[in-house]
């Protein structure tokens, strides 16, 4: 279904009410309401009464992974339909209960209730396909200056609209590809720990994003290198083999100077060994920094790769 330009939001632009600044710590009750609509529409509704169940599985597997993952029995008492469950327990979430039924639900939507399962399809009508349920709920987040977005399977914060379409989608696309799927699985990981405020955890995992990115590079081109090489020997590998074009590469000299001082600095400096009898904190700042070069760096080195 569209998503609609009312009257009440073009005045509310208009009057400058349309938020700025993103939130992380409340998922409003609207935009948990907006989200129930968009889910409904994705699982959609049986054809006839016959196949009930098979919306009532959705429901059940949804209530049954959250039921375990928290340790309970049940996600609300008294509650006769799967469904009313699901989505009342949605309405009393934490911020995190919310985000996290959220991403199982839309993994649940991409992965199973795709065109090509002709089985459900069959027997149940929805709305909105998965991509276009994805969408709407990128969409609704970010109309409710809520600072989280879907992608690749997981809730991930957001700071900047201009990063985050320039930066983090992008790089994510690139690392989808299979061939990239160990770096991809720790670019994410760096994601998540940024959500959950575990920054020396996010600045190791995007130093380890960022090395694998250039191991598989170096793979797919033959060019020789050790596993257990760092990061400043894969770069210069990288730049030995005119991974930037030679007659170009004057000026990319301070290009190395940065990928070299950029992200392994700042993950060794900060986030990667003992911090001695004051603990070291690392601020939100520094790592969105690093979590946002780990990205431009990957960008940059899988298109001049042509992998």
């Amino acid at each position: 279904m569209s998503i609609y330009d009312l009257f009440s939001k073009r005045k509310k632009r208009m009057l400058g009410e349309i938020p700025e600044i993103y939130v992380y710590d409340d998922i409003p009750n609207k935009l948990k309401v907006q989200v129930i609509h968009i889910i409904d529409d994705a699982i959609g509704h049986p054809k006839n009464s016959l196949y009930e169940d098979k919306v009532d599985e959705v429901y059940e597997f949804i209530r049954d992974a959250l039921c375990r993952e928290y340790g309970l029995f049940e996600l609300l008492p008294h509650h006769h339909y799967i469904k009313n469950e699901v989505n009342n327990f949605f309405l009393k979430s934490t911020t995190d209960e919310a985000l996290d039924l959220i991403e199982l639900t839309f993994r649940l939507i991409e992965k199973y209730i795709k065109d090509e399962n002709h089985s459900y399809h069959s027997k149940v009508r929805v709305k909105l396909n998965p991509k276009e349920a994805i969408n709407e709920l990128n969409e609704r987040f970010r109309e409710n200056g809520i600072g989280y977005s879907y992608e690749n399977g997981e809730i991930i914060r957001i700071d900047s609209t201009y990063v985050h379409s320039e930066v983090t989608k992008p790089a994510i696309s690139l690392l989808y590809n299979s061939m990239f799927e160990g770096a991809n699985e720790e670019y994410m990981k760096a994601h998540q720990h940024y959500r959950d405020g575990e920054n020396k955890e996010c600045l190791a995992n995007c130093l380890k994003a960022f090395e694998s990115t250039m191991k598989i590079i170096c793979k797919e081109k033959s060019w020789a290198f050790n596993q257990n090489d760092t990061s400043k020997k894969l770069i210069q590998i990288c730049f030995q083999n005119n991974l930037v074009p030679s007659f170009t590469q004057n000026q990319f000299t301070s290009l190395q100077n940065l990928l070299e001082s950029g992200i392994p600095t700042i993950r060794n400096k900060l986030g990667g060994h003992g911090q001695g009898a004051v603990p070291q904190k690392v601020d939100d700042e520094m790592t969105r920094y690093a979590l946002n070069l780990t990205g431009a760096n990957i960008i940059f080195l899988i298109g001049q790769s042509g992998l």
